[in-house]
């Protein structure tokens, strides 16, 4: 039976709501909530950050004695276990709500379903569903990260309308606008982690931080460099900030060790995989971040890497910035390497897509149709 056009209305606001935590709450997922007593919106929130109070408990406080008897919209199964905070549903029970919907159920094993069971068997009307997809889609970094117990994997680039990254010569700076660049920064002050490989290091030297001229201020990611050898240069921005900005190596099992100690004594923590292949070992990293809670990687290439994601399938979402501008040549680097498909139907297809003018450069974002 579909939901009354109301119902439909207050869940959106509730995503909308959600979506102001973006880059405050991970690893947690980001929940907006809505109270509606007699039609109209009494309360509302989101969860501000991590380790914070969530968005049902810190509506429902401030919604007080009017939630008794009202109905709840919120994007997320409301937990039921005590982790940082007190379980959500205790909250929901106390406050005499009469209905709650829910946008979809949450795989957290602590929570999966029993957040909803609990509520019912408190008397509470629950329905699940409303928005599900739209809902799926904002918490796509967190639901794969604990399905999967991996990171999210943004790729990201800029490039000529000829798909090119640099030029023949090796040119990189600056492809781009001013404008465009800027949006890359905010790119980065919201994810956890930031990867380029060990050539990008080398030839763009880059500080790999979110600069951010003004609003909230910008997630400190962990800034990530693929190099089996171990070999990037002590003088790199990279490696001599090392102790300011949390720099890691990932290194392959031929690394001399006197480069790994190098690297480590400049504060650079090094993690050496043991695979024989850079597919292999990238694979390893993935595990490795996503064991350590990262949500959202954020890739900047170059082109190998950014092939060797294509190739293996690891994508998630895509953030390019096209140039009106052509280098030619077949020297030039393409902004993706790897071995490619051979038939067009094993291309990545993407979904989603929007497009953006920023500063005379086309912004593209969309994600991997699964």
């Amino acid at each position: 039976m579909p939901s009354p056009p109301d119902d439909r209305t207050f869940m959106l606001r509730a995503l909308e709501l959600a979506r102001l935590g973006q880059g405050l709450v991970e690893p947690n997922p980001m929940v907006g909530c809505v109270v509606v007593k007699g039609g109209q919106i009494v309360g509302e929130g989101w969860h501000q950050r991590f380790g914070g109070p969530h968005a049902e408990a810190e509506v429902l406080a401030a919604v007080g004695e009017r939630a008794r008897g009202a109905t709840m919209y919120v994007t997320l199964e409301p937990c039921c276990h005590h982790g940082k905070t007190p379980p959500c549903t205790a909250a929901v029970i106390a406050a005499g709500l009469a209905r709650v919907v829910v946008a979809q159920r949450d795989p957290y094993p602590e929570v999966a379903g029993n957040g909803l069971k609990q509520l019912a068997a408190a008397g509470i009307d629950v329905e699940l569903g409303l928005c599900e997809d739209q809902a799926a889609d904002l918490c796509g970094p967190y639901l794969k990260l604990v399905t999967t117990g991996r990171p999210w994997v943004i790729a990201k680039w800029a490039m000529t309308l000829d798909g090119k990254i640099a030029t023949r010569g090796g040119y990189s700076h600056w492809i781009t606008s001013e404008a465009a660049r800027q949006v890359g920064h905010y790119l980065r002050g919201r994810v956890d982690a930031i990867l380029v490989g060990r050539g990008t290091a080398q030839l763009d030297d880059p500080l790999l931080t979110a600069r951010i001229e003004d609003g909230q201020p910008p997630r400190k990611a962990i800034r990530i460099v693929l190099d089996s050898q171990a070999r990037l240069a002590s003088f790199s921005q990279l490696v001599s900030t090392a102790r300011q900005h949390a720099t890691i190596v990932a290194a392959g099992p031929d690394a001399d060790e006197k480069d790994l100690r190098r690297l480590a004594d400049a504060g650079v923590e090094v993690l050496p995989f043991a695979a024989a292949t850079h597919q292999e070992r990238f694979e390893q990293l993935l595990k490795e971040l996503g064991r350590r809670k990262i949500t959202n990687l954020l890739v900047e290439g170059g082109s190998h890497l950014l092939g060797t994601l294509v190739d293996t399938r690891q994508i998630d979402e895509v953030h390019v910035f096209i140039a009106p501008k052509l280098f030619g040549g077949e020297r030039a680097l393409p902004a993706i390497g790897g071995t490619g498909v051979e038939q067009v139907a094993e291309g990545l297809a993407l979904s989603g897509m929007q497009a953006h003018n920023v500063g005379g450069d086309l912004y593209l974002t969309g994600r991997v149709r699964r």
